[in-house]
C-alpha cells in the first residue's frame, strides 16, 4: 500500500510538473516580444562600463531583477485570487503598453537621433574625465537597468498570468515562479554573453592562428550587428504580442480578422492573423503615442 501510494504520488507530481512545463512553454511564447526587448535593453544598459566591471554589473542587475519578480509574482497571485476580473484589463493594459513602447521607440529613433548621439558623446567624454566617479556612473546604470527590468518584468508577469488565469492558484504560482526564474537566468545569461562577446572576438583576433584571427574578426564584426538585430526583432515582436493581446481582448476585431482569412489556404490562415495582429499593434501604438506623448510633455512642463 505504501509503495503504491508513493507511485501514485510520484505520478501526480510528474503530471503536475508536465502541466507546469506545458503552461510555462505557452506563457513564454506569449512573452517573446518583451523578452527580445528586455535582452536588447539590458545589454545596452551596461555599455560604457569598464570591461572588467561588465559581468559584476550584469550580476547586480540580475539580482535586482529577481527582487523585482519576488515582488511581482505574489502581487500577481493576490490579484488573481482576490480580484480575478482584473486580470483581463491588466493584460489589455500590458498589451497597450507594449504597442505604445514599440511605436515610441520607432518615433524616438527618427525624431530624436541627434539627441541620442549627443547623449552618447557626453557619456564617452564623462568616462574619459579622471574627475568623474566611475562608481557613481556604474550605480546609476545598475539602478536604471533595474527600473527598466521592473517595467518589462511586470509586462511578462501580466502576460503569463493571463495565460494561466483559469488554472488553480497552486498551478499559477508554479508557472509564474518557473517563468520568472527561467527568464531571469536566460536573459541575464545571454546579456553576460553578449557584453563579453567582443572581448572574446578581440582575444581570438590576436592569436597567431589564421583561423582564430578570422573567427575573432568575424565576431567583432558580428557583435554590433547582433545588438541591432535584437533590438529590431524585439520591437517587431512587441507589436505582434501586444497587438495579439489587444485583438483577442476585442471580440469584434478578433472575429473580423478570422472571418477575413476564411477564404485563404492553410499558410494564409496561419500567417495573416499574425500580420493583422502586428498591424493592429502598430496602429494602436501610433494612436497611443499621439495621445499620451503630448500629455506627458504638458505634465512635465507644469511640474517644472
Amino acid at each position: 500500500m505504501a509503495a503504491s501510494s508513493l507511485l501514485v504520488l510520484i505520478d501526480d507530481i510528474a503530471t503536475v510538473l508536465d502541466d507546469v512545463a506545458l503552461m510555462t512553454k505557452a506563457a513564454t511564447k506569449k512573452t517573446a516580444g518583451v523578452l527580445g526587448d528586455d535582452l536588447a535593453l539590458n545589454a545596452q544598459q551596461v555599455t560604457g562600463v569598464k570591461p572588467a566591471r561588465e559581468l559584476p554589473v550584469v550580476w547586480a542587475v540580475a539580482k535586482g531583477s529577481m527582487l523585482n519578480k519576488a515582488i511581482l509574482v505574489p502581487g500577481a497571485l493576490a490579484i488573481s485570487f482576490f480580484v480575478p476580473w482584473l486580470v483581463i484589463p491588466l493584460l489589455m493594459l500590458g498589451g497597450a503598453f507594449l504597442c505604445f513602447e514599440g511605436f515610441e521607440k520607432i518615433a524616438h529613433r527618427f525624431l530624436h537621433r541627434q539627441e541620442d548621439e549627443q547623449h552618447k558623446e557626453e557619456l564617452r567624454n564623462a568616462l574619459k574625465n579622471p574627475d568623474v566617479d566611475l562608481k557613481v556612473v556604474e550605480q546609476d546604470k545598475i539602478k536604471g537597468a533595474i527600473r527598466t527590468d521592473f517595467i518589462l518584468s511586470a509586462e511578462i508577469i501580466a502576460i503569463t498570468l493571463g495565460t494561466v488565469s483559469s488554472q488553480s492558484i497552486g498551478m499559477q504560482f508554479m508557472v509564474l515562479t518557473v517563468v520568472a526564474i527561467m527568464i531571469t537566468i536566460g536573459v541575464y545569461g545571454l546579456v553576460a554573453g553578449i557584453v563579453k562577446l567582443d572581448d572574446g572576438g578581440l582575444y581570438l583576433s590576436q592569436k597567431e592562428s589564421p583561423f582564430a584571427k578570422r573567427v575573432g574578426e568575424g565576431i567583432l564584426w558580428f557583435a554590433p550587428w547582433m545588438m541591432k538585430a535584437l533590438s529590431v526583432l524585439g520591437t517587431i515582436a512587441m507589436f505582434l504580442v501586444g497587438g495579439g493581446i489587444l485583438t483577442h481582448g476585442l471580440p469584434p476585431v478578433y472575429e473580423a480578422i478570422h472571418h477575413f482569412v476564411e477564404d485563404f489556404g492553410g499558410v494564409g490562415q496561419a500567417v495573416i492573423p499574425v500580420l493583422a495582429d502586428g498591424l493592429f499593434g502598430v496602429v494602436a501604438g501610433a494612436l497611443l503615442v499621439a495621445v499620451i506623448t503630448p500629455l506627458i510633455k504638458l505634465w512635465k512642463a507644469r511640474s517644472a
